[in-house]
C-alpha cells in the first residue's frame, strides 16, 4: 500500500509540474501565441489527460501484446537497380556539400547549399521523412555506396573473396553511433565555426573517413547497423513506419511494430538520450534560463584563461552534456521504479533498461518534430533558390535564384499546435510501446499495468519539460 501511494504522488507531482510549468513561462510573454483561441493553461491539463487517459485505456482494452509479434506482408518488388541508384544520388549530394563548402561562398550560410543542407534538409528532413516512408537515409548514404562499390571492385580485381572482417565486440554496441550523434549535435549547438561551410566540408570528409574505418574493420552492413551515427538514428526512426524496404521488396507493417524488433544491444539508451537531451538543450538554450546560467559559465571559464570563443564553446558543451544526462537519469528512475514492482526479480537494471529502450524512439521523433519543424520549413525553402545558385556566385542554373523565403507560411498558432501535438502523440506511442512489452516481460497484466506507473511518471516528466523548453524559447 505504501509503494502505492509513493508511485500516486510521483503520478501527481509530475502531472503538476506539468501544468505549472508552462503556464508559468507562458506568462511572462509568448510573443505571437498569446493570440491563442484555448487558453494557454489548457494545453498543460490537456496533455495530462491525453497521457492519464491513454495509460487507462491501455490497462483495460489493451490485456495481451499486440505488437511484439510484427508480421509484414510484401507488396512490391523492388528493381535491383534502385538500390545503386539512390546510392549514386547519396554521393553525389555529398560531393555537392563538400565541393560547395570549399569552393562557395564563406561570408553567409544562406547563399552557400552545404549548411542548408546539412542542418535542414539532412538533420531535420530526414528525421521527419524516416517514419513516414521508412529507412530513406540507408539507401543514399554516401558512405556506405561508396565502400560498398569499392568492395565490388576489389572482389573483381582480386578475383576472389575479400577477407572476412573481425567480429563486433558486443559491448560496443551503438555506443559508436551514440558518440557521433553526440559530436554532430556538439557542432550544431556549441562549436564556434559551425557558421564557416569550409568547417562543415571538412568535418563532412573526416566523419566520412571514420565510417570508411569502421566499415573496413566490421563489415559494411555490421558498421552500419552499429557504428554510424545517422544510419542508426534515422533506421530507428524508420522502425516507427509502415514501410519496410529491402532488396527483395517493399513490405507493410502496423505502424510502431518494428521498433519491437530492436535489438537491445548497449547504447541504445544512450543513442535516444543523446537526441532528447541535445534538442532538449537546444530550446533551454534560447530561453531566459540559459541567459542567465551561460555567462556565468563562461565567465568561469575565462577566469582559467580561455577566450572568449573558446569559453562559449566549453560553457555550452557543460549544458549539452547535462541536458544529456538529465534525460537519462530521469529514463533511469522510471526503469528503477518498474524494478521494483517485483523484487523476486534480480534482471539488472540495465537489462531492463534496453528492454524498454525502443519505447524512447517516438518521443526522441516528438522533441525533433516540435523543435525543429518550423525551422525546416523557413529554412528549407531557400533550396529553391540555392539549387540555381549553390555556391553564392550569382548563377541561375534552373532559373530560381530569385526565390525568397516565406516566414507567413504557418501561422504562430498553427506551430504551437504542431509542437504540442507532437509531444503529446509522442508520448502516447511510448506508452504504449511500453504497455505492450511490459505484458511480456512481467506476465500478467497486472503486475504489467503496476510497472507502467512509473513510466507514466516519466512520460509525463517529458512532455512537461518539452512544453516548458517550447515556451521557453518562444517567451
Amino acid at each position: 500500500m505504501h509503494r502505492r501511494r509513493l508511485l500516486a504522488l510521483l503520478v501527481v507531482a509530475a502531472g503538476i509540474v506539468l501544468l505549472a510549468a508552462p503556464d508559468a513561462v507562458l506568462a511572462h510573454g509568448f510573443g505571437g501565441r498569446q493570440t491563442l483561441p484555448i487558453p494557454k493553461w489548457l494545453f498543460g491539463w490537456g496533455a495530462a489527460v491525453v497521457l492519464v487517459a491513454s495509460f487507462v485505456g491501455l490497462a483495460v482494452l489493451w490485456p495481451e501484446p499486440r505488437l511484439e509479434r510484427p508480421v509484414q506482408r510484401r507488396v512490391a518488388r523492388v528493381p535491383r537497380l534502385l538500390d545503386p541508384l539512390a546510392g549514386l544520388i547519396g554521393v553525389a549530394i555529398f560531393v555537392l556539400v563538400v565541393y560547395a563548402g570549399y569552393a562557395g561562398s564563406q561570408t553567409s550560410t544562406t547563399s552557400n547549399i552545404a549548411p542548408t543542407l546539412i542542418f535542414y534538409v539532412f538533420w531535420v528532413g530526414l528525421a521527419i521523412v524516416s517514419p513516414i516512408v521508412g529507412d530513406l537515409f540507408n539507401a543514399l548514404n554516401p558512405w556506405r555506396a561508396i565502400a560498398r562499390a569499392m568492395a565490388w571492385i576489389a572482389a573483381k580485381a582480386g578475383r576472389g573473396a575479400l577477407p572476412a572482417p573481425l567480429s563486433y565486440p558486443a559491448w560496443l554496441g551503438r555506443w559508436p553511433a551514440a558518440i557521433g550523434i553526440l559530436a554532430f549535435a556538439w557542432v550544431e549547438l556549441a562549436y564556434g565555426g559551425r557558421g564557416d561551410p569550409s568547417n562543415l566540408a571538412t568535418l563532412a570528409l573526416v566523419y566520412a573517413a571514420v565510417q570508411f574505418v569502421g566499415m573496413s574493420l566490421y563489415g559494411i552492413e555490421t558498421w552500419n547497423r552499429s557504428g554510424d551515427g545517422f544510419a542508426v538514428l534515422y533506421g530507428l526512426f524508420a522502425r516507427i513506419s509502415p514501410l519496410h524496404w529491402t532488396r527483395e521488396g517493399l513490405y507493410v507493417r502496423r505502424p510502431l511494430s518494428g521498433l519491437t524488433t530492436l535489438d537491445p544491444v548497449p547504447g541504445t539508451v544512450a543513442m535516444l538520450c543523446v537526441i532528447i537531451g541535445t534538442t532538449s538543450f537546444d530550446g533551454f538554450s534560447s530561453g531566459e534560463a540559459w541567459g542567465a546560467i551561460g555567462p556565468e559559465l563562461m565567465s568561469f571559464w575565462r577566469s582559467l584563461g580561455f577566450g572568449q570563443a573558446t569559453a562559449f564553446e566549453l560553457a555550452s558543451t557543460v549544458g549539452l552534456l547535462a541536458a544529456v544526462l538529465i534525460i537519462a537519469g530521469l529514463y533511469r528512475l522510471g526503469v528503477l521504479g518498474m524494478q521494483s514492482v517485483d523484487p523476486r526479480d534480480l534482471t539488472p537494471t540495465n537489462t531492463i533498461a534496453a528492454r524498454f529502450a525502443h519505447s524512447l524512439v517516438p518521443i526522441a521523433l516528438a522533441y525533433i518534430v516540435a523543435h525543429y519543424f518550423s525551422a525546416l520549413g523557413d529554412e528549407g525553402q531557400r533550396m529553391a533558390y540555392l539549387i540555381s545558385d549553390p555556391l553564392g556566385t550569382g548563377a541561375n542554373i534552373f532559373g530560381t535564384s530569385g526565390a525568397t523565403v516565406d516566414y507567413t507560411w504557418i501561422s504562430a498558432n498553427a506551430i504551437w499546435y504542431v509542437q504540442v501535438g507532437a509531444l503529446v502523440l509522442g508520448h502516447v506511442a511510448g506508452l504504449v510501446l511500453a504497455h505492450d512489452r511490459a505484458l511480456v516481460s512481467f506476465g500478467d497484466s497486472r503486475a504489467a499495468t503496476r510497472s507502467q506507473y512509473w513510466m507514466l511518471a516519466v512520460m509525463i516528466a517529458f512532455t512537461s519539460l518539452g512544453l516548458w523548453l517550447l515556451s521557453a524559447a518562444s517567451a
